[in-house]
Parts: C-alpha cells; sequence; structure tokens
C-alpha cells in the first residue's frame, strides 16, 4: 500500500502524510540513556521502512543527544530532516527544562551543532524554536536567513507564534512552516486562541505548511495513557490537563475520540489523527513513539476518511479542562 504524502512547497518535495516527531524518543517522556536511545533508534528505523520520511527532532532535546540518535539512525536516507534552534534544554531538580535564546550568535553556532550532530551538510527545514522576547524577532530572523543564503539551511520555519509574529517574519524571508500543538483538545491554532489568531490558515494563504507537534495530546487521547502513573521525570506529570480533576474530566474528550474510533473499527490514534489531517492538504501531524505498533496505528490515519458526522462528533468534544503548560 503506498502511503499518502502532502506537499511542502517551500522545498518542492513530496513527504509522507503522517510524520515523525523524535523528541520523545529520549526526551521529556523518558530518561536520557544508552537504553532509550538504542530503543529511539529501533523505532527510527522501523518508521523508515514504513515509508515515513519527514523527521522533526531539535537541539534542545536531550542536549542534542536527540539530533545525534536521529542522525545515525537516518544517516544516507532519502528523507527530509527539520529541527530547530533557539531553545537551550537541560534537566533541573530530574525533569527537562528550556530557555530561550535567539540571539543571533547563538542561531549561528547552534546551526552549525546540529549540522555536525545529525551528519549533514544542510538541514533541510530549520525552525526557530521559540521567539526570546529578550530579541527582536527581526534579529533572529534575520541571523536565520543569513543561514539560507550561506547554504547551511534550505528552508526555515516559525515554532508556536502568533499571525502577527509570523507576519513579521514572512516579511523579511518566506516561512517555509509554521509549527504548533494542534489536536483534538488543543485547538489553538485554529483561531480559537484569542492572541495566537489562524495560523493554520494563515499559512495555507502563504502556501507554507502546517506541522502539528502533539498531534496525539501528548497520549492522552490515545485512551493508553494512565496519567496516575507518570514517573517524576515525565514532564506531563507537570502540567495542568494531565493531573487531578481535570485529568478526569478530560477523560470526555478521550471518550468522544473512541466513540468514533469504535465505528470505524480502528485505534483512537488513528483517529486523532485523522481529525488533525483534515484541518487541511497543508496540515503534517508528527506524532511521535517508541513503540512499532502505535507507529504502525499512527500511519493508518492517512488512509482514514472521517465522515461529516464523525467531524462533528469530534468536532464539538468537550473543551479541555486545564492550560497546555
Amino acid at each position: 500500500m503506498t502511503n499518502p504524502t502532502r506537499r511542502i512547497p517551500a522545498l518542492d518535495r513530496d513527504v509522507s502524510a503522517v510524520g515523525f516527531g523524535c523528541m520523545g524518543i529520549n526526551w521529556a517522556y523518558s530518561t536520557v540513556n544508552p537504553e532509550s536511545s538504542r530503543a529511539g533508534s529501533q523505532v527510527l528505523a522501523h518508521a523508515l521502512e514504513s515509508g515515513i520520511d519527514f523527521f522533526d527532532t531539535s537541539d534542545a532535546y536531550a542536549a542534542g543527544e536527540n539530533e545525534t540518535v536521529v542522525g545515525r539512525a537516518l544517516a544516507g536516507a532519502d528523507v527530509l530532516i527539520a529541527t530547530k534552534g533557539g531553545l537551550i534544554g537541560s534537566i533541573v531538580d530530574g525533569r527537562p527544562t528550556i530557555a530561550r535564546n535567539g540571539r543571533p550568535e547563538h542561531l549561528r553556532q547552534a546551526c552549525d551543532n546540529s549540522l555536525r550532530r545529525l551528519g549533514i551538510d544542510t538541514i533541510d527545514l530549520y525552525y526557530l524554536h521559540r521567539i526570546d522576547e529578550q530579541v527582536p524577532i527581526e534579529e533572529s530572523w534575520g541571523a536565520l536567513s543569513e543561514l539560507v543564503e550561506a547554504g547551511k539551511v534550505r528552508a526555515l520555519g516559525l515554532s508556536e507564534v502568533t499571525t502577527k509574529q509570523a507576519d513579521t517574519a514572512h516579511a523579511i524571508h518566506p516561512v517555509a512552516a509554521v509549527q504548533s500543538e494542534l489536536s483534538v483538545w488543543t485547538r489553538d491554532a485554529l483561531g480559537d486562541g484569542y492572541e495566537v489568531g489562524n495560523i493554520v490558515e494563515w499559512s495555507r494563504a502563504r502556501d507554507a505548511v502546517f506541522v502539528a507537534f502533539s498531534p496525539l495530546g501528548r497520549g492522552f487521547l490515545t485512551g493508553e495513557l494512565n496519567t496516575e502513573n507518570l514517573s517524576s521525570w515525565d514532564f506531563r506529570s507537570t502540567l495542568p490537563r494531565f493531573n487531578g480533576e481535570a485529568a478526569q474530566q478530560n477523560r470526555a474528550i478521550v471518550d468522544a475520540v473512541a466513540e468514533v474510533a469504535r465505528r470505524h473499527e480502528t485505534t483512537s490514534a488513528a483517529i486523532a489523527l485523522a481529525w488533525v489531517l483534515a484541518q487541511g492538504p497543508h496540515v503534517i501531524p508528527i506524532p511521535g513513539t517508541t513503540k512499532t505498533r502505535h507507529l504502525d496505528a499512527n500511519l493508518s490515519a492517512a488512509q482514514l476518511v472521517l465522515t461529516a458526522e464523525d467531524l462533528d462528533i469530534l468536532d464539538n468534544a468537550p473543551s479541555a479542562v486545564g492550560t497546555r503548560y
């Protein structure tokens, strides 16, 4: 069976409709150790064999070790690799934490470091991971545009921005992709968040792709996550939506996804991803996993066609209780 694809205009390339978010293979949901890196390499190999050719990482994940694992696993493969600069990842009190740094000198060095760890000559898609409020976006984005001119990067993207911020950047250098969280329980990017604006539509109107991270609600929407058993080093244990009464109330969203899954005799993960794919032909979800069976279920989403009734159920699922962070 041929995997459906979606086009990235700025790169003049089609990629698998469902990409792979690499963060979780050894960061945020697990500790950084040789075992997690080996498991990550195995699932990345299975992703390649399954036809996935769009992989997303960052220098902030496991302080660059994530890029190293990704680079080794994908070495020589004809894939599109996206990575990011502008955040510094570290461990504080046993938990992953990040700090922003959008200074031009940092971004230039970060790009060089990413190229080395990934073992490539050019980064296909390089994101400003977050806007540094201490640095004008014009300075950060200008530095990134110089990396394109130098041949170190092919195209640029923005992560977690408002339409106003995207406009500012786009006037300096084309925005090829916008990445933000989008799922059945997180819809800010569709205009539900007043400050964000409809960044999904903004991307479509400018021939940019919208890359949806955490399309499975960091595992919550699959119905398989036991929030009461999260380890102290799992950063989800600090997130309001995953704790106490909020987690219990949010089960109603899981139930709505499961209802549609039963109609299609498939997994809740596949339905949650199909909903994200249905938000536009320029939308590419990048779920991550460390299990091959989950990866196979994720890929099946690209073959699903949700009915108007399915979409009505999912669109009218309860709003999430608790903030994202």
